[in-house]
């Protein structure tokens, strides 16, 4: 097998693993950028990979070939509803951002558990049997050699994720919304004197945060899980915070990492048909997209500069 043959194989497994990372990620930028830590991404990925297979798998014969795209954005609105939880600990009782996300993991998991198990009896759903497939970008995927590597046998949540992080770039940095929302991020008391309203553009930041990892957990477990238990969603939320973190709060570089981790994880899928990777233990291949994760964030969180206000809760009129 030549280098080009396994770059085919590779490549596109590595872009529909990191699109669930890359939603996710994105929502914790626009959460994190408004000054509300989000260590619930894990719970909002849980809570729509629940919602989507249980909407595919309940309304697949009514809806047919549009079951998953609405199971997509029923997930992200139950995941913004999620989130609300979050941000009214957080922003309204201003209670400890990081004690609250985790609560939210907590809550999402067990919650979702005792539904599959009261809705199917057991400890996981059935499979799902109508899904995303695999698609050519037309004219794209006929460029030579990087045609076939990038715009072939891949899947349109994939390429949405990789569009959408340039769409959120563009509203973060150059739209009047994202201005406001930088700014109660960095300094919400120059903010709130200028008349923006701190509460609610976090709380639309914290609910936009909740549909975007809604989405990403709908996404995984639509298209590499199928089904839904308690181990679809296995720290994928904490790899997309590592993602947002290791892209220093900015979408295109969450995007950058989130594939980066993508690729280190469909390694440890598609490894064993790789020549170079067919002799290396199972276990390390299994293992090391978490570890490439810690070594990333010991290595480069303490060069990036999260938003200023990120974790202190607003009073107004307090200094």
């Amino acid at each position: 097998m030549g280098v080009y043959e396994m770059l085919q194989i590779i490549i596109p497994s590595a872009l529909f693993f990191a699109a669930p990372l890359i939603f996710t990620a994105l929502g914790g930028v626009f959460s994190e950028r408004s000054g509300v830590v989000n260590i619930g991404l894990e719970g909002l990925m849980v809570i729509g990979a629940f919602t989507g297979i249980v909407f595919n798998l309940t309304f697949a014969d009514s809806f047919g070939e549009l079951t998953p795209w609405l199971a997509l954005i029923v997930a992200m609105i139950v995941g913004a509803i999620f989130s609300l939880l979050h941000a009214v600990a957080s922003i309204t009782f201003r209670a400890d951002q990081v004690v609250s996300g985790v609560a939210i993991n907590f809550l999402a998991v067990g919650l979702s558990l005792f539904l599959v198990k009261k809705i199917y009896g057991k400890g996981q759903t059935d499979q799902i049997q109508v899904g995303f497939d695999k698609i050519d970008i037309p004219v794209l995927s006929h460029i030579p050699i990087i045609g076939p590597l990038f715009f072939s046998n891949g899947y349109i949540p994939s390429y949405i994720a990789i569009v959408l992080a340039f769409v959120v770039w563009y509203i973060l940095f150059k739209t009047p919304f994202g201005l406001r929302l930088r700014s109660v991020g960095e300094h919400p008391m120059a903010a709130d004197t200028m008349g923006i309203n701190v509460a609610k553009m976090r709380y639309i930041a914290v609910m936009i945060s909740g549909a975007l990892g809604g989405l990403g957990g709908a996404v995984y477990a639509t298209i590499i899980s199928r089904d839904f238990s308690h181990a679809t969603i296995s720290g994928h939320g904490f790899m997309a915070l590592a993602a947002m973190i290791f892209g220093k709060w900015h979408p295109l570089g969450a995007m950058g990492a989130a594939l980066f981790f993508g690729l280190a994880q469909s390694l440890s899928i598609v490894g064993q048909t790789i020549p170079f990777l067919k002799n290396v233990p199972t276990v390390y291949l299994l293992i090391a997209p978490y570890v490439l994760t810690i070594l990333a964030l010991t290595g480069f969180i303490g060069r990036a500069d999260a938003p200023k206000a990120l974790g202190t809760p607003y009073v107004k009129g307090k200094r």
